[in-house]
């Protein structure tokens, strides 16, 4: 059976259409006004609605009923987008800076409460670094997290603080928000963020952010073992990190 003759799923039909009607809307829709503009008999429409505020595509406001795309749905979307364009503007870029520094460099953006690696370059020679494309890391014991992280309100990092705790991963781990702050502060200040065996002990990484319209989109970063990376020679990498950083920003 060919593509064009495999029937569609009726189900996943409808919530599409509910989603490209909620996408028009600035204020959000009800219940009703979703099912008049597409159709979904209301029975259906509640069914799926529930079902996609369950899984946090959709939000509801409880005074007025309306919805409106949730968190998840954004957060899927700007992942892609990121992903797609600032990764593949930013390869040429990283695959010099790794040759250049011989050390394995990451790229990440935020996603939900944690960066996510889109990048990862490993040059011949590189000490082994336990990460992958697709890895999630903490905003607080990464170079690429915290470099990202510092760029985010107080209050966000507050709640996400809040909502999910700081994972400790051995002595070295921030683990409380005062002390998160404190170090964010320094990100901010400085401009890199360092992973001195915060997240894997015998590793240390330094990052820096990525712009884009004076929005910290990304962070990238060089990571090795303590012996590669050593406190001495932080001021040359974190130079050729920093101009990798901008031609990157740049390219957009």
């Amino acid at each position: 059976m060919s593509a064009t003759q495999t029937p569609s799923v009726p189900s996943v039909e409808r919530a599409l259409l509910i989603l490209e009607a909620l996408s028009a809307g600035r204020t959000g829709l009800t219940l009703s006004q979703i099912a008049r503009k597409t159709g979904v008999a209301k029975s259906s429409a509640h069914c799926l609605l529930l079902t996609l505020e369950r899984l946090n595509y959709l939000e509801r406001e409880e005074t007025t009923g309306r919805y409106a795309m949730g968190s998840k749905f954004f957060s899927l979307a700007n992942r892609g987008l990121t992903s797609a364009t600032i990764g593949r503007q930013a390869l040429p870029h990283l695959l010099a800076l790794a040759q250049r520094t011989g050390l394995t460099v990451h790229m990440a953006i935020f996603d939900g409460h944690e960066a996510v690696l889109i990048e990862r370059i490993e040059p011949s020679g590189a000490s082994r670094i336990p990460t992958w494309v697709g890895k999630r890391m903490g905003l607080h014991c990464t170079a690429v997290g915290k470099a990202l992280a510092a760029h985010m309100p107080t209050e966000e990092v507050e709640r996400l603080v809040a909502a999910h705790g700081l994972l400790r991963h051995n002595d070295n781990t921030i683990r409380s928000l005062k002390r998160l702050k404190e170090e964010l502060d320094r990100v901010h200040q400085s401009g890199y963020a360092l992973d001195d065996e915060e997240e894997e002990i015998g590793a240390r990484c330094l990052g820096v952010p990525v712009f884009r319209d004076g929005r910290a989109v990304a962070a990238i970063s060089i990571a090795g073992n303590t012996e590669q990376n050593t406190p001495s020679g932080l001021g040359s990498l974190l130079e050729e990190l920093r101009a990798a950083a901008l031609a990157i920003s740049q390219a957009g």
